[in-house]
Order: C-alpha cells, then structure tokens, then sequence
C-alpha cells in the first residue's frame, strides 16, 4: 500500500539520498561534478521551510518518492529508480493537482523521459529559458497544465 504524506524533519536524510539515486539513474546530462555542486542546494532546500514536501511511502520507514511544491509551482518531482514507470509520478500529480488547482513545472530540456511524463500528465510547453535557476547552461522548458 502506497501513502502519500507530508514530509517530516526525520524524512530529510532519506530524501537527500533519494534525490541522489534519482538523478544519477535519470538526469544523465549531469556530470558527476554537476551532482556534487547541486547536492548542498537540495540539501538545504529539503531542510528547510522553502518547499511545501511531500513523501511516497510504502510503509512508515520505506520512502520511494517525493515532490516539492511552492503555491501551485512543481519545484521537484523524485522517485527512486527501481520504482519508476509505477504510475507513481501521475499519483503525485494529481495530488497536487487536487491541493493546488492547475500547476506550472520547469522540466530540464535535456530529459526528454520527464518531458514526455509532463506532457502525459496534461502540461504543455509555455516558455523556455537557457539557464537553470543557479545560471548553469541547463535550459528549462516552462510548463502550465491546462485548467
């Protein structure tokens, strides 16, 4: 059985090691360098009150998931890899669909996998920037679900 629940300060460490699996297994445009730059970024990020976090939990110990939100922007979206292509990615979407109305996403223009899932999930490209949020040569498409 699948939970979906609000993160806890407990979570933090787990999560950090998730994100770590994560994009290793799926953001494979990132050297190894780019991880251990974005590594204290998330850290912080996931310590902190910036993002509203949510956990996909098979039981009270196993965590297989998380996303971030800020208002209706999906600021982050994990999975750990061995559970990817599960539908667990569209359970995230849709509860944060129901929380927040319709949502924006940046999805990195180099992962096409994600691109593809935003677009199953009734996103459409709205925009595009060249640099990711830390001015790194990561171009972002700028995604809105249409309402």
């Amino acid at each position: 059985m699948f939970t979906i629940r609000e993160a806890c300060p407990d979570d933090v460490s787990a999560l950090v090691e998730l994100w770590l699996r994560s994009v290793r297994a799926t953001h494979t445009f990132l050297s190894e360098d780019d991880v251990q730059f974005f590594l204290p970024l998330v850290r912080e990020s996931l310590g902190s009150d910036q993002l509203e976090l949510w956990v996909l939990a098979i039981d009270a110990e196993t965590l297989i998931g998380f996303m971030g939100l800020a208002g209706n922007s999906l600021e982050a979206m994990f999975l750990d890899p061995e559970h990817l292509r599960a539908g667990h990615g569209k359970r995230f979407v849709e509860h944060a669909r129901r929380l927040k109305g319709a949502l924006t996403v940046d999805v990195n223009e180099q992962n096409p996998a994600a691109l593809r899932f935003y677009e199953a999930c009734g996103f459409t490209v709205v925009g595009r920037s060249t640099l990711d949020s830390t001015g790194r040569p990561f171009p972002l498409l700028h995604m809105r679900q249409l309402t």
